[in-house]
């Protein structure tokens, strides 16, 4: 059976969001298909996410950009990282695809980190880019279009393909490109097992506070209180507030807990507009203008979905309550159906099964 190599960029979760319900297509149909993921994401997150066997190697395969919160980019910082971690590109390339024929890979699916593919190319093993968006879009938006944006976009128009997820950005200057539907993973609503568990009455909201796995907050402390509202946080943001309950005290995952709460707070990101939607849970998002993506997220959630956008002042100060009761009183629209996690698994089944032939 052939070792499918996946590497999945750390920067946030929305990475692992897209490619984890395909690893969990393809282990149910190939279930001996061997699978090492290349990341720098926690073992426990990835865990939490692919059901199928794997084994974990940390690497760096992107750099994604330099975050001083999960919704200011540092330009410099990353313009500098960028020059620092294409000045010795040739050698760096060189010992990925090393790296690729020790692992035995017969083939490589990356989501976004281009590193992996360009070590694939030169160790001549079939490679596939897949998500919502490419660094060099990115890197060209904030640092400009110079020699390091060319290296970048070879990567990805040399693949095999560039498997672009619906919603994504336009990408229009690769050839390769093969879209495919949504991908989410869809968690069970179990509201009535989560009041029972909470000891909450069925007026009372859940309000689930996310911000996409970027090392940052929100000052909860300084929101007010709201009569009948419950914020759902992550423990390590150590919030004091009399209505804040953690979500690691909660006896289910976090794909359930969104399906299960009345709307979800967070950021413009593909993961969390994508899993809201297919779980019919409205959005309350921070406005983020500056990042390519926003407008073509934004967009398509604003289509299929309750939400809105909210100024990054009213998010830090709670000063959003017409908004949120807006989104929690509307009748929600019927909840979008992922299929796209299908699509991508019988696309990479069918180029593995060829390798058996």
């Amino acid at each position: 059976m052939p070792h499918l190599v996946v590497s999945i960029s750390g920067h946030g979760f929305g990475h692992v969001a897209q490619t984890a319900p395909i690893l969990n297509v393809l282990h149910q149909m190939m279930p001996q298909l061997r699978l090492t993921i290349c990341s720098a994401v926690p073992f426990a997150h990835l865990r939490s996410r692919i059901k199928a066997p794997f084994e974990l190697l940390h690497s760096e395969g992107d750099i994604g950009m330099a975050m001083s919160s999960a919704v200011d980019v540092r330009i410099e910082d990353s313009r500098a990282a960028y020059r620092a971690f294409h000045a010795d590109w040739e050698a760096r390339v060189a010992g990925e695809a090393r790296l690729l024929r020790e692992l035995g890979a017969g083939m490589v699916l990356s989501n976004v980190g281009y590193l992996p593919l360009a070590g694939a190319q030169r160790a001549g093993i079939p490679n596939i880019a897949l998500c919502s968006l490419n660094w060099f879009d990115i890197y060209r938006h904030y640092c400009g279009d110079d020699a390091i944006a060319a290296q970048i976009h070879g990567c990805y128009a040399n693949a095999d393909a560039f498997l672009r997820i619906t919603p994504g950005m336009a990408m229009e200057h690769l050839p390769n490109l093969v879209p495919t539907a949504p991908i989410a993973a869809v968690g069970h609503n179990r509201r009535d097992e989560l009041n029972r568990h909470l000891g909450l009455s069925k007026q009372e909201k859940l309000v689930l506070v996310s911000l996409g796995g970027i090392a940052s907050r929100l000052p909860i402390e300084r929101w007010p209180r709201i009569g009948g509202v419950r914020w759902l946080v992550q423990q390590n943001w150590q919030v004091e507030h009399p209505d804040a309950i953690t979500i690691e005290s909660l006896p289910m995952n976090f794909s359930d807990l969104l399906a299960s709460s009345d709307a979800l707070i967070c950021k413009p990101g593909y993961g969390s507009f994508v899993e809201a939607a297919c779980s019919g849970t409205p959005v309350l998002y921070v406005s983020r203008a500056d990042w390519p993506e926003t407008a073509i997220l934004a967009g398509w959630l604003q289509q299929r979905s309750l939400c809105r956008e909210v100024s990054r002042d009213a998010l830090e100060q709670g000063s959003f309550v017409g908004e949120l009761k807006e989104i929690c009183d509307a009748i929600r629209p019927k909840p979008v159906i992922p299929e796209g996690a299908g699509q991508a698994a019988d696309w990479i089944a069918e180029r593995l099964q060829r390798q058996l032939q």
